[in-house]
Formats: C-alpha cells, structure tokens, sequence
C-alpha cells in the first residue's frame, strides 16, 4: 500500500512553539529524575540500610516501568487528544514524586519512583510524534535536536542536581523541590496545550498489556539478579524470570504481527521493516545501555566509592558533559538537515568507543581533570549520533506510524538502559574483593571494561547507517510485516 509524504497539519507557528515549548520544558523535568538519584546510591544504601545491588532499582525500577508502560503510548496517542494524554502524565508524575518525598522506607520510596516513570514513560513518545506530525520535514533535524537536549541532557545534569541537594539537604528534597515544578507544568499545560488532533477509538489488546508487562518485567529482573550471589528466590527463580520473560516477549511480538494488519496491535511493528530504523534501534539502545549503565551509575561509584569524593564533587564532575551535549544538540541537528546522519554518526561511535576505553583505565589516582575531559569525549560522541539517529528513522515512516515508531525506539532506550544500570552495577559488584563493601577499584575496572566492549560494536553498528539527508527522506510505502 502506498502513501504519500506526510505533510504537517495547518497549525500556527505560535500554536507550534508553544505546544513544543510547553513538552520540552515538561519533558526536561520528568526525564531529569531518571539519573538525580544516581549519586546517591550510597547514601541510600546507608540511609535505608540495603546493599548497592538493592538500592540500584530505584534507578532500574524506574527504567523498567517506562519499558513496561511506553509500548502503550502507540495506542493512546492514537485514542486520547495530546492534552489528554499529557495531563494524565504529569498528574501521575506529580502524585509519584510527592509519595516518594514522603516515603518512610525503600519499598515506598521505589513506589514513589514507579508511579513517576509511568508519567515519563509517555511524554517522550508525545513529545517526538508532535514534532513528526507539526514540524515540516526540512527543518525536523533542528528541532529534534532540541528534543536531544531533554532525553539526554537531563539526565546527564541529574547527578549534579542530585549531588548539590545533597551537599546541604536530606535525599528527600530531591524530589520535594521537582514537585512545585511538575506541579506548574501540569497545570500551565493542561491549559495551554491545544493542538488539532484527529483521534479514533482503538481498542486496547488486554492480552498485549500482559505479555509486554510479563516480558520487559521477567527479561529485565532475570539479567539483573542472575550474577547476584543471592538473589531473592534463590538463582532458580532468576532463571526462571529470564525465560519467561523472553518466552512472553515471543508471544507478544506474535500477537503484534498478527493484529496489526488489521489495525488492532498495541504496538504496531511495522516500522521494523524499514532497513534505517531497524538499524537506528539497534544502535540507539547500545548507546543508552552505556549512556546510563556506564556514564551515569558506573562514574559516580568511582568518583565515591574509589576516590572518596562527594557526592557534590560527583555531580559536578560530570556537569560539563552535560552542557557540551547541550551545546551541540541544535548544531547537530541543523548539520544532520544538510549532510544525512552517516557522517555525523560514525565519528559520534568513534568518540564515544574511545572514551569508555578511557575509563577502565581510571585508577584511584586518575585527576578530576582527566575524568571530565573523558565525561566529555562520551556525551560529545552521544550528542552527534542521538539526534540524527532518531530523525532519519522516524522521517522514512508513514504518519500514522510515527508514534509506533516513537514508542518504539523510547521502549528498546530504556531497557537498554535498565540493562546497562543492572547488569554493570552487578559486574562491578561481583567482581570486586569484597561484594558485601559495595563495588571497588577492580570491579568498577572490569564494568568499564565491559561498556569499552559495547563500544566497539556500536561502532560496528554505526558503519551500516545509510540514508539520504533529511530533507531527502520522504515514506515512499508502508511495508507489511508478514508472520
């Protein structure tokens, strides 16, 4: 079945930026929570009384839930007005971070940061089809690349945000000084978003809900507690989580290919038969496994744990890592409207390769000054391949896959991401000389090691991107993908 080019609907460039603005501004609020917590770990651990590998889910927690949520936000994007949507995520995120400022112990706590990524979960997908659907295709790069200065900037400046309330104040501020500001966004943009939207009754595939929550839930506990000396339930049960999990997410993909042909599925899957997005998908979740595995957990337990630096220190560190990605997120983007992703993405893998190689180099008495120039390297490397990356995959979709494929590409992220935080937290640990202390210079030497291995094949991966430049790329069909 052909389709032609999708063409932006009739809306006012002040509509346009508003509705952006408003989005962007939220987004930046939600996503910064993902990582404020990462500094600290420790202090938590003490605080609560658990083990490094305990506390670490109140950062794959979070991951994990928007895993399990954002396959979802295909179908409500297509049923609900972006006004809807966004006035249910920001009231669950609101309700979120204040249970978690009031939380008496971990398991609250870890409730608290679950209902805030359910409202995150869905923001990023509204924000990316917004841009798809409003913004014309020529000037997509430079737009998306404000979008990269939220998913990605957040959460590198998170750390210091978290690092700087903590130099003064108890954990429990970090979120009592978020709500004021998730609390504003809902209500500003609850009364200020209003685009034209066309919605249609989908209904919603309960089995679906199930398989993906079944999946992303057993894939993501399994890989996280099978390395772990004793895990809850005992190694069988961490097993057992793995295959089920891999078992449902079979099923699920089943399901998906057998109703979307006839516009039913949960997540619809044929953005996967375009070669371009399949390909930016892989690329994308390696690059998050190490962007949150490697540069937002892994680096603070060094500065801490091996260095004896604070937690203020910590997050300083890594703040101007943060603002160079910020400073290239629009460049990039205007560079990717005239030359195409490639040349833009294989040096972006290259700086980033070099960098993780850089860090299992570390000792206890590497500089400060060495390690921010090396913080530096990887986010400048991440910030030339994120924004091209996700335009050129989402531009050679139809119009209505572009939430599909949104979610897509923000699902595959974030367990990248819950995979790169558990699976390098539990490496670390287990190879350290005393597990029970908490990861050490040899542990943390063999994560490092391990994010330097991924490196190398995102470089790999970054030499098969192809694609003419933005303005180039235009849906010429809508491919099916057949069972």
């Amino acid at each position: 079945m052909s389709a032609p080019a999708a063409t932006p609907p009739a809306t006012s460039s002040r509509a346009t930026t508003l509705a952006l603005t408003v989005l962007v501004l939220s987004a930046f609020v939600m996503i910064l929570n993902e990582t404020i917590l990462s500094v600290a770990l420790r202090v938590l651990g003490e605080d609560l009384g658990i083990a490094t590998t305990t506390v670490q889910w109140l950062t794959s927690g979070f991951l994990l839930t928007m895993a399990v949520v954002i396959p979802l936000t295909g179908f409500l994007l297509e049923r609900f007005t972006p006004r809807q949507v966004f006035a249910a995520a920001m009231s669950l995120f609101s309700a979120g971070t204040l249970v978690a400022a009031l939380a008496p112990g971990f398991g609250v706590l870890l409730t608290g940061r679950v209902l805030q990524a359910g409202g995150t979960a869905v923001m990023i997908p509204l924000l990316m089809t917004t841009v798809m659907r409003l913004v014309p295709v020529e000037r997509r790069g430079a737009t998306m690349g404000t979008i990269t200065i939220v998913i990605a900037v957040a959460p590198a400046i998170g750390p210091t945000a978290g690092g700087a309330i903590l130099s003064s104040l108890d954990w429990r501020w970090m979120f009592w000084l978020v709500l004021p500001l998730s609390v504003t966004a809902l209500v500003v943009g609850s009364a200020l978003l209003r685009l034209p939207t066309e919605t249609r009754k989908v209904p919603v595939d309960v089995p679906s809900v199930l398989l993906s929550a079944i999946g992303f839930g057993g894939l993501l506990y399994g890989l996280s507690t099978v390395g772990e000396s004793d895990p809850a339930g005992g190694i069988g049960a961490s097993w057992a989580a793995l295959v089920v999990g891999l078992v449902a997410l079979a099923v699920f993909v089943t399901r998906q290919r057998r109703l979307q042909h006839r516009g039913a599925a949960l997540l619809d899957l044929r953005p996967f038969a375009h070669r371009q997005f399949t390909v930016a998908v892989l690329v994308t979740s390696m690059i998050f496994l190490c962007l949150l595995g490697a540069g937002a957990i892994l680096l603070p337990l060094y500065l801490q744990g091996v260095q004896g630096r604070s937690t203020f220190v910590s997050g300083l560190a890594v703040l101007p890592g943060g603002l160079a990605l910020g400073l290239l997120g629009r460049p990039v983007g205007a560079l990717y409207d005239r030359i195409g992703a490639r040349r833009l993405v294989i040096p972006g893998a290259v700086a980033m390769a070099l960098a993780l190689g850089f860090f299992a180099t570390l000792r206890s008495g590497s500089t400060l000054g060495e390690v921010i120039a090396v913080h530096v390297v990887f986010m400048s490397g991440f910030g030339l391949m994120m924004t091209p990356l996700m335009t050129s995959s989402l531009s050679q979709l139809t119009e209505h896959l572009y939430s599909h494929g949104s979610a897509i590409l923000t699902t595959l992220q974030q367990v990248a991401g819950a995979l790169g935080t558990a699976v390098f937290v539990t490496i670390a640990t287990r190879a350290s000389l005393d597990a029970t202390a908490g990861p050490d210079a040899r542990g943390l030497h063999a994560a490092f090691l391990t994010a330097a291995g991924v490196g190398v094949v995102i470089v790999v991966l970054a030499l098969f991107v192809r694609g003419p430049r933005a303005g180039e790329q235009q849906p010429a069909r809508e491919p099916g993908l057949h069972g």
